[in-house]
C-alpha cells in the first residue's frame, strides 16, 4: 500500500505542465534516434547527459525515461519498414515484420508493435512497482550455471525453429559464434580472431554487424533483382488492425510481457533472450505456421512486447542493488551518480520522491508513446512508396553513418560492407539471419558464464549443473531437440490408431 501511495505522489509531480512537456520531448527524442540504423537509447541517453546538467534530477530522470521507451519502440519502425534494426533487441521485429510491410501490411504491424509496447511497458512498470523485491531475490539467487544453461535454450531454440532445416540454423549459429570469438579472451587476455588489427582487440559491436547483415545485405539483395524485376511501389494497404489482427494479437502481447519482464530483471539478461524466445514460442503455438516466414502478426507483437517489458524490467536491478543488465540502465546508473545518487537497496529510502517520479514518468511516457506513434502508423508505411533505388541509397546512406558513429573509426565501414555481403550471401544459400545474430551477443556472454562455472568447479564439467533453474532449463533443451522424433515415432503412431 505504502508503494501505490508513494506512485500516486510520483503521478502529482509529473503531471507538472513543464514535466509533462519533459516528457514528450523525451518521447519524442527516443522514438528518432530509435528509427536510425545503429543509434539506440543507450547512445542517445549518453548525449543528452550534458545537456540535463542544468536541470534538477527529477527533471533529467524524467526525460531520461521518455528516451527509454521511445528508443525501444522507435527501432521496430525500421525494422518493420526497412528490414533495418535500429538496436539489437529489435532484430527480431524485423523478420516477419518486414515482410508483412512488402504484404502491404505495414500500418498492422507497426500497430501491433505500438499497441504491444503500450500493454506491455504498462503491465512491466506496473510490475517493478509491486514485486521488485522478490525479482531482485530471485535474480541474485541464480548462479552462473544457470546463466549459461538460459543461453543454451536460446542457442537452440533459434536454430531448431527458423530456417528450413536445422542444419542451416547451426552452420548461421557458428558463423555468429565466430564473429563472436574476435577480440581479446577476457581471461587470459589474449587477441583471437583480430588478424593483428588493433582496432579489432575491443571486438565487432552488435550494432555494426546487425545493421550489416539486416540493412546492408538487403540492400545488396534488391538492387542484384531490380535488373530482373522492375522496382514495384509497395501498396500501403488498409490503415488499422482488423478484428482478426487483434485477436492474433492480444496472448503474444501477453506472453511476450511474461518473457521479457523476469529476463530484463537477471543481471546477465536484456532484452535479446526473451524476443528470441518469443518469437520461438509463437511460432510453435501458432495456429496460422504457414505464415511465419512469411509475415505472421505474431512474430511482431510477441518480441515487440518481450522488449519493451525487458525495459522496465532492466530498472529492478539497478534501482534496487545498483546493477545495469544492459547499456541504457549502466548510462541511466552514471546519470544517478553525477547527481551524487547511489542506486542500491537503501535508495528507496534516502531517494524516495526521486525513484517514484521516475517510474510514474514511465507510464506516462509510455502512453505518450502509443498516443504519438499509433496514428502515425499509416504515415510512417508510406515510405514504402518511395522507390527503392532511392529507398535503398539512403538506408545504406544511415546505415553507414550509424555504424561509424558506434566507434568512430573508419575500420567499421569496411567491416559493415563485408558482413553486408555475407548477408547477401546468406540470403541467396537459404541460411536464417537471427541465428547469427543471436550468436553474436550472446556467444560472449555464454562463453563468460560457462568459464565462470569451470573455474568454480576445478574444472569439473559437473560445474556447469546449478540449480533447479538449470535442471528445467536443459529439460527444456532434450526437449525440443528430441521433439523431431517424439512427433515422428510417437505422435504421428498414436495418431494413425486414434484415425483407424
Amino acid at each position: 500500500m505504502d508503494n501505490l501511495n508513494n506512485l500516486m505522489q510520483g503521478f502529482a509531480d509529473v503531471m507538472a505542465p513543464l514535466n509533462l512537456l519533459l516528457a514528450l520531448v523525451g518521447v519524442l527524442i527516443g522514438t528518432a534516434v530509435g528509427v536510425l540504423p545503429g543509434i539506440g537509447p543507450a547512445m542517445t541517453v549518453a548525449l543528452l547527459l550534458p545537456v540535463t546538467y542544468g536541470m534538477e534530477p527529477v527533471q533529467a530522470f524524467i526525460m531520461f525515461a521518455g528516451i527509454f521507451y521511445g528508443g525501444m519502440y522507435g527501432g521496430s519502425t525500421t525494422s518493420i519498414l526497412l528490414n533495418t534494426p535500429g538496436e539489437s533487441s529489435s532484430v527480431v521485429t524485423a523478420i516477419e515484420g518486414n515482410r508483412m510491410a512488402k504484404a502491404g501490411r505495414a500500418a498492422q504491424a507497426l500497430a501491433t508493435a505500438a499497441i504491444g509496447s503500450f500493454v506491455a511497458g504498462t503491465i512491466g512498470t506496473l510490475l517493478l512497482v509491486l514485486i521488485t523485491p522478490f525479482v531482485v531475490d530471485f535474480a541474485v539467487s541464480l548462479g552462473a550455471p544457470d546463466y549459461f544453461a538460459l543461453m543454451l535454450l536460446a542457442f537452440i531454440a533459434v536454430t531448431s525453429v527458423l530456417g528450413s532445416s536445422r542444419i542451416r540454423g547451426f552452420i548461421s549459429l557458428l558463423l555468429g559464434l565466430t564473429i563472436g570469438l574476435v577480440g581479446i579472451d577476457s581471461v587470459s587476455g589474449q587477441q583471437r580472431l583480430t588478424l593483428g588489427i588493433p582496432q579489432l582487440a575491443d571486438g565487432i559491436d552488435v550494432v555494426v554487424v546487425a545493421v550489416g547483415i539486416f540493412a546492408v545485405g538487403e540492400a545488396l539483395w534488391v538492387a542484384a533483382h531490380l535488373r530482373r524485376k522492375p522496382a514495384e511501389v509497395i501498396p500501403v494497404g488498409r490503415p488499422w488492425m482488423g478484428r482478426d489482427d487483434w485477436k492474433r494479437s492480444w496472448k503474444p502481447w501477453l506472453r511476450g510481457t511474461a518473457y521479457g519482464f523476469p529476463f530484463g530483471a537477471l543481471p546477465a539478461g536484456g532484452a535479446e533472450i526473451p524476443t528470441f524466445l518469443s518469437y520461438a514460442t509463437e511460432k510453435r503455438l501458432t495456429k496460422h505456421p504457414e505464415e511465419f516466414g512469411k509475415g505472421a502478426i505474431e512474430g511482431v507483437a510477441g518480441p515487440e512486447a518481450a522488449n519493451n517489458a525487458s525495459a522496465a524490467g532492466t530498472l529492478v536491478p539497478m534501482l534496487a542493488i545498483g546493477l545495469p543488465t544492459n547499456a541504457t540502465a549502466a548510462v541511466m546508473l552514471a546519470a544517478f551518480q553525477s547527481y551524487g545518487i547511489q542506486p542500491g537497496p537503501l535508495l528507496f529510502e534516502r531517494e524516495a520522491s526521486l525513484v517514484w517520479v521516475l517510474i510514474a514518468s514511465l507510464f506516462i511516457g509510455n502512453l505518450l508513446l502509443l498516443l504519438l506513434n499509433l496514428p502515425l502508423a499509416p504515415a510512417w508505411a508510406k515510405l514504402l512508396q518511395i522507390p527503392r533505388p532511392y529507398l535503398y541509397a539512403g538506408i545504406l546512406f544511415f546505415a553507414s553513418m550509424g555504424a561509424y558513429a558506434v566507434n568512430a573509426q573508419t575500420l567499421d565501414l569496411f567491416i559493415l560492407l563485408t558482413l553486408g555481403l555475407l548477408g547477401f550471401a546468406m540470403r541467396r544459400f537459404g541460411l536464417p539471419v537471427l541465428p547469427l545474430i543471436v550468436g553474436v551477443i550472446l556467444g560472449p556472454r555464454a562463453e563468460l558464464q560457462g568459464r565462470r562455472s569451470l573455474q568454480l568447479s576445478g574444472g569439473e564439467l559437473s560445474g556447469l549443473l546449478g540449480g533447479p533453474v538449470s535442471y528445467t532449463v536443459y529439460a527444456a533443451i532434450v526437449l525440443v531437440l528430441a521433439w523431431p522424433l517424439i512427433g515422428r515415432f510417437v505422435v504421428r503412431p498414436l495418431r494413425a490408431r486414434s484415425a483407424a
